[in-house]
């Protein structure tokens, strides 16, 4: 049985974040998902969607398999007790493969690391896409 591991924040679900999950589970058998706890988002703007709920709303999809929310400390502890054969990172994920799979060579987790191709689906697939013309309509309004 082949583990897959997605991870992500997962605010504001749209179809990037669909086609990610679909194309991750394409990679094996199970497909485990790590939603990033509001504490660790440090990357890009903090979720709109509290954690809790937005991990209800990863869990609720059809091709997740397990789902839980990642350590408030370090983000590779989770994959201690998960054991992943492949971590999918998506297309415009902010993680380095190489770096990635250095830092889980170290921590004598034995994942490959492995970069989706881009996938288009559609101009309001990106969260911060979505908030922006959420914005701009409401101006309208």
């Amino acid at each position: 049985m082949i583990r897959i591991l997605a991870t992500g924040t997962f605010d504001i679900l749209h179809p990037g974040h669909i086609l990610y999950l679909k194309k991750a589970k394409e990679l094996g058998d199970e497909l485990f998902v790590i939603v990033s706890r509001d504490t660790m988002v440090q990357h890009k703007s903090k979720p709109v969607i509290p954690e809790r709920q937005r991990l209800q709303v990863v869990r609720a999809l059809e091709v997740v398999d397990h789902a839980e929310l990642g350590s408030e400390h370090d983000m590779f502890e989770p994959l201690m007790t998960i054991k992943p054969d492949i971590v999918a990172l998506g297309f415009d994920q902010y993680f380095d493969e190489k770096e990635l799979q250095e830092d889980l060579e170290k921590r004598h987790i034995p994942s490959r690391v492995i970069r989706l191709p881009f996938q288009d689906t559609g101009e309001l697939s990106g969260t911060e896409n979505i908030i922006h013309e959420i914005i701009k309509r409401r101006v309208k309004c």
